[in-house]
């Protein structure tokens, strides 16, 4: 099978992220895959050593994002591509990374294409269903299983607290979820195989695409860190006088009611 893996890089959220001047500052941040693209990862491999075939992962980003698309070959990817475009857009969104993607893809032969659910900085959920909508892939999103017979595939994905069993068939996309498998760790064989293992870096102008042709249609106004946590606040008294005041104060004070 070939099998792709979208990949994004994103803020680690262990450490700590500072807002200045509504953006993010980039300047000593740390970044990692994004978590749930770890799932994605992992489950290419595992269905690559089921059926054959090859895996690569695919990354819309910059130079830096080289670092990220390591850490999945050392995991066990076959092959990765950086399709860069720090140099030819200032800003970007859902709908221009999909576009860059259809580009990539309207030369290959996919069959499995697999993304992460979310983005933990943004978590729009858009791109995968985005990119199978221009495709014309059938997708199934938050997945929490997977199984493939030739080319008819079993689904179980999470709806709302149950879980939903979906029958289609290849070329297909999916986005993955925590529950689907336990991404593996690099391991030091990995990262040093991963070193030789081929990263292709691709721009716009390999694509055939112009600036015009992948312009955002959205726009950040602002970003900001939520306010900080306030203490409790523990009500006495009758439970007729508790009640009273909690309405009191979800009124006068918070605004909500």
């Amino acid at each position: 099978m070939n099998i792709y893996v979208l990949l994004k890089k994103t803020f680690d959220t262990e450490e700590k992220i500072s807002v200045s001047g509504g953006q993010i500052e980039d300047d000593g941040a740390e970044f990692i895959i994004n978590p749930y693209d770890e799932y994605a990862v992992e489950e290419a491999i595992v269905q690559r050593d089921a059926h054959g075939g090859e895996v690569t992962v695919v990354t819309v980003g910059d130079e830096d994002s080289e670092k990220q698309l390591r850490t999945a070959l050392a995991m066990g990817a076959d092959k990765a591509v950086l399709i860069n475009i720090e140099e030819d857009l200032e800003e970007g969104d859902q709908y221009t990374t999909a576009k860059i993607l259809e580009a990539y893809f309207e030369d290959k032969k996919a069959d499995l294409i697999l993304a992460g659910n979310v983005a933990i900085d943004e978590a729009s959920g858009q791109v995968g269903p985005r990119l199978a909508e221009l495709l014309g892939f059938p997708y199934v999103t938050t997945i929490t299983s997977l199984k493939v017979d030739g080319d008819k595939v079993s689904i179980e994905k999470d709806v709302e607290g149950d879980v939903e069993t979906i029958e289609t068939t290849l070329p297909l996309l999916v986005t993955c979820q925590q529950g689907l498998n336990e991404p593996r760790y690099p391991s030091l064989p990995g990262i040093m195989k991963a070193k030789k293992k081929p990263l292709d870096e691709l721009e716009l102008d390999d694509l055939d695409l112009d600036e015009e042709d992948v312009e955002a249609k959205t726009k950040t106004i602002d970003i900001y860190l939520p306010p900080e946590k306030e203490a409790g606040r523990v009500l006495e008294g009758e439970i007729t006088d508790q009640v009273r005041e909690l309405v009191s104060l979800l009124n006068n004070e918070k605004k909500v009611i």
